[in-house]
């Protein structure tokens, strides 16, 4: 209703604008200023002030005059405070808000094809906390665009073709397990990670002739690849998929699930990376400098190699023929990356554009990287914090919280053993979304373990306890009943209905801008307006036609929290 809301509005608007002889290309439709009694409001009175030479509170009444709702579903009515003209809604507006329920948030289909590549992370090992910002907000990315009407594709880009996987394949076929040390964990990735960090010592250490002879047997890997050599590839991919294996049941926690693992071998195999690589030699821009093809691009400080003397692709090389592989199977491509690809990004950008892509296809989502406070943490010698490492925390300290809280309480509680521990991962790993989430991705953030699991605070557990409040109230109502919109008449009814009727414009602006951080904020203001209700309006204790109508917000409420957190990935707990 708020999407049909908006566009009544603009239409409206418009009309009023061409009738007074002003143009009308620019409404200024904007959410008012807090303690309007509106919906949307426009603040176009302040640009067109000069051309009308009068004060722009009278502009606004001036368009305010000539704007008619007849024919309008939604808007109710055109008020005016001081420069801005503010578009009030029906009952009818309300009562599509008391009706919602499964399907809150979810816009009409697109039509569109979208693929959100994100994560990525080469696979040597297990998942960087410091990395964690990419899968969290990428598979919120992915969601929000789902909700938005898009068909969408989840994959993950592995980069299976570099020098890291090169001698990652060469140590794990070099030294027996005897000379590793024990595995962190019991799953492959971290048994696999030994070999890796292994070969990388050996680097360090190792003699200059057997520095050399383990050079040239990477040299040979590497070349293989190239060649499109089976049996190389059959090595190199036995432990890209191993490492692979174990990663993908770490993002499950989060969780981060893929539709596809795209694997850049695959574009060599095919020949796309060749037919690449000889059209970029074709353009004015190709230049071969230091021994390497390179492309000398305006405005970069850097050139972008594409091929080395001994005729190995790039990992950019091989992405060109990755995302034009994209283009022609997908209408929209997204990409998440850490703000140390920005450079890659737009040379990446820029290339395709010059081989006569249409880039307008091609969006990306840049983040900074997470910190962890000092002394936050315990980490394994020199192994840094894995992403698995901050999740068991994550459980534990959300376990402790929540038993601490019952053991608070005067009454007895019914939640039983399995209860507790299923809030705590709810809790924890939901804590851990949400903080990340909620922030501007290009913000450099610092994971904090108060703030994040503050039941009290604008938090995950504050949004979730919402949504579990609402369970409460509706457990043991066999069904919700419909409920009349002119029952509730508080305006702490009428601020909720609002905040529910909001969510689905929320979803198609931040769908638009490519950022969930919105969608954070929109649950927080949520769990204000229904706290707030909650607090003034009893729901169970009333009844007749008021307890019905009580009943159907709050299972509106319900369905719009649930939904929002569900576009962060974060969980909603029927009980805390």
């Amino acid at each position: 209703m708020f999407i049909a809301f908006r566009e009544e509005v603009t239409t409206v608007l418009a009309d009023a604008l061409d009738d007074r002889g002003y143009p009308s290309d620019d409404l200024g439709i904007e959410r008012p200023p807090e303690g309007f009694d509106a919906v949307l409001a426009s603040s176009i009175s302040f640009g067109l002030a000069s051309e009308a030479e009068r004060p722009p509170p009278q502009v606004a009444g001036e368009i305010a005059d000539a704007v008619d709702v007849t024919d309008t579903t939604y808007v109710d009515g055109v008020t005016t405070q001081g420069p801005y003209v503010n578009f009030t809604p029906s009952e009818a507006y309300f009562e599509d808000a008391l009706a919602v329920r499964e399907d809150a948030g979810e816009l009409a289909a697109t039509g569109d094809a979208v693929v959100v590549e994100h994560t990525s992370a080469n696979p040597t090992g297990p998942v960087h906390v410091g990395r964690a910002r990419n899968p969290i907000i990428g598979d919120a990315v992915a969601n929000l665009l789902e909700y938005a009407g898009n068909d969408v594709e989840r994959h993950y880009y592995v980069n299976d073709a570099g020098r890291q996987m090169a001698l990652f394949t060469w140590a794990y076929e070099r030294f027996d397990e005897t000379e590793l040390p024990d595995p962190e964990r019991d799953r492959t990735e971290y048994e696999m990670v030994r070999y890796y960090r292994r070969g990388s010592e050996f680097f360090e250490s190792a003699d200059e002739r057997a520095v050399e002879t383990a050079e040239a047997e990477i040299e040979s890997i590497l070349q293989g690849l190239e060649a499109g050599d089976e049996a190389t590839y059959e090595r190199v991919g036995a432990v890209v998929d191993a490492v692979l294996g174990g990663m993908k049941t770490c993002l499950a926690r989060l969780p981060a699930t893929f539709d596809e693992f795209v694997k850049e071998t695959r574009f060599m195999r095919n020949g796309d990376t060749d037919e690449v690589i000889d059209r970029l030699k074709q353009l004015d821009e190709a230049v071969y400098e230091e021994d390497a093809w390179q492309l000398d691009l305006d405005g970069f400080e850097k050139n972008l190699v594409f091929l080395r003397s001994d005729d190995t692709s790039l990992y950019t090389t091989r992405d060109l023929a990755h995302h034009e592989w994209k283009f022609e199977e997908y209408d929209r491509a997204v990409t998440v990356l850490g703000e140390d690809h920005t450079l890659q990004a737009g040379q990446l950008r820029e290339t395709l554009e010059l081989l006569g892509n249409d880039t307008d296809q091609l969006a990306s989502v840049i983040y900074s990287y997470v910190d962890l406070p000092d002394g936050g943490m315990s980490t394994r010698a020199g192994t840094g914090v894995d992403l698995d490492d901050l999740l068991d925390e994550a459980i534990v300290r959300a376990r402790d919280e929540v038993e601490s809280r019952l053991d608070d309480r005067d009454r007895d509680d019914d939640l039983d053993e399995a209860d507790i521990e299923r809030i705590a991962r709810q809790v924890g790993i939901g804590a851990v979304r949400y903080d990340i989430v909620s922030k501007q991705p290009t913000k450099a953030i610092t994971f904090e373990w108060d703030r994040a699991l503050d039941f009290e605070a604008q938090s995950a557990p504050y949004v979730q306890y919402v949504h579990a409040r609402c369970c409460g109230i509706l457990d043991g109502v066999d069904a919700v009943p419909a409920g009349d919109v002119s029952a509730l008449t508080e305006p702490e009814s009428r601020e909720l209905l609002r905040e529910i009727a909001r969510f689905e414009g929320v979803i198609d602006a931040a769908a638009t801008e490519l950022r969930p951080h919105q969608v954070a904020t929109y649950t927080r203001d949520l769990a204000e307006a229904f706290n707030a209700f909650y607090r003034e309006c009893p729901v169970l204790s009333v009844e007749g036609e008021l307890r019905d109508a009580r009943l159907a917000l709050v299972a509106a409420a319900r369905h719009t929290m649930a939904n929002a957190l569900d576009v962060l990935g974060v969980e909603a707990p029927v009980s805390m």
